[in-house]
């Protein structure tokens, strides 16, 4: 298949090894994969801090340079969810690309219908399941059945799992005591864990968590899922 990688501000600046593994995954299963030059940011700020007609025109910037493809992936549950939400209340037009747009779990398990993608990661991970994934794009069980297929992973349950971890985009700046708060919350589920790493399916997630364990002292490092997903022996 044919498929076009959405790599998302957030990685495109700071993380661009989750990008780099989405793109080892879909190789190595035998999937051409393209870089549209053209692509900006979703709009998902813009949106989110009430500014609609600076989002509607990224949302056509999104349609003109995807529509040429038939499946789109990006590493990142919040920025799908802005395009398969929030793109068709905005753009109508939009609706038809929205729909093709994938996170890269529902693109694996539920589009080339594959959970064991040949990949080696031998520690004890625990994942947080992003609020987006979770309550936008309703991901389930999705990235746990990939991680579960990982040779060498053992894979423990975080407590409280489906607690926010307290970024949510401005929300982060706008309320910062809450979300002080919200983050202590998790970071101590996530230590209780014994794991060596935290997954999860959004690296401005993973971003707030890891300051949140490094201020702490913790020795638990954040991976973004997909660079396990990639990571071979």
């Amino acid at each position: 298949m044919r498929i076009a990688l959405f790599i998302t501000c957030v990685n495109d600046l700071l993380y661009p090894a989750t990008g780099q593994a989405v793109v080892r995954i879909l190789e190595r299963l035998g999937h051409t994969v393209e870089f549209p030059s053209g692509q900006t940011c979703c709009g998902q700020m813009h949106a989110n801090s009430g500014y609609p007609d600076q989002a509607r025109e990224l949302a056509r910037r999104f349609v003109a340079t995807f529509d040429p493809y038939p499946a789109i992936v990006a590493p990142s549950g919040s920025c799908v969810a802005m395009v398969r939400d929030a793109y068709p209340r905005l753009l109508p037009s939009a609706a038809p690309v929205a729909a093709r747009t994938y996170e890269l779990s529902e693109l694996l398990v539920d589009v080339l219908q594959v959970t064991d993608v040949g990949a080696s990661f031998p520690h004890r991970v625990t994942y947080h399941p992003t609020c987006h994934g979770l309550r936008t794009l309703r991901l389930g069980d999705r990235p746990l059945r990939l991680l579960r297929q990982v040779r060498g992973l053992q894979l423990v349950d975080l407590p409280e799992a489906t607690e926010c971890c307290g970024f949510g985009g401005t929300f982060a700046v706008k309320n910062a005591d809450v979300s002080a708060a919200m983050l202590a919350d998790k970071c101590t589920a996530i230590t209780a864990t014994g794991a060596e790493f935290v997954a999860a399916a959004d690296n401005s997630c993973l971003a707030h968590i890891g300051g949140g364990l490094s201020r702490r002292g913790s020795p638990v490092r954040p991976v973004h899922y997909a660079e396990i997903l990639g990571a071979q022996a």
